[in-house]
């Protein structure tokens, strides 16, 4: 397959849907399929509504989402505000292709348009693939960093 029949464009509210079932998918292959609970109103509301917290790009292919990128602004109190990439998926069956790739690009102009100093996110430590990917792009792998979440449910 070729890149030139992939679409990078920003993501649309119509996209929600295909796009949850792209977190559905990346849940499935992190091990955790029963941890997503966003409901599809409010992941348009959080993208589409009156005050956005995430914003996004796809990858199209024949008027199918086959990969996202989703990324928040992020504010770090030494460098400003940053991208904070959430995730960054392509459907199984479209991976190897280079689309990845397109969306790390898309990213990297949005970033640059917007004057963010720097991409951060997390990878999990068994997904080699992600990983050879990421230290492809010349991306720091910092392992002195520990990511913390406190539930407060």
């Amino acid at each position: 397959m070729s890149n030139q029949s992939i679409e990078i464009r920003a993501a649309q509210k119509a996209d929600c849907a295909r796009m949850l079932e792209l977190v559905q998918e990346l849940a499935t292959f992190e091990k955790a399929p029963d941890e997503v609970s966003v409901t599809l109103a409010h992941f348009e509301e959080s993208g589409f509504g009156e005050n956005p917290v995430w914003w996004g790009v796809v990858a199209v292919e024949n008027d199918i989402i086959v990969g996202m990128a989703i990324y928040y602004i992020r504010y770090s109190t030494w460098k400003g505000q940053t991208m904070y990439l959430e995730d960054l998926l392509v459907t199984e069956s479209h991976r190897q292709k280079g689309i990845g790739q397109l969306l790390l690009n898309a990213l990297k102009v949005e970033a640059k348009k917007k004057n963010f100093p720097f991409i951060r996110w997390e990878v999990l430590e068994w997904n080699a693939p992600a990983i050879a990917f990421y230290k492809k792009n010349q991306a720091d792998l910092d392992p002195e960093w520990i990511n913390c979440t406190l539930t407060v449910n």
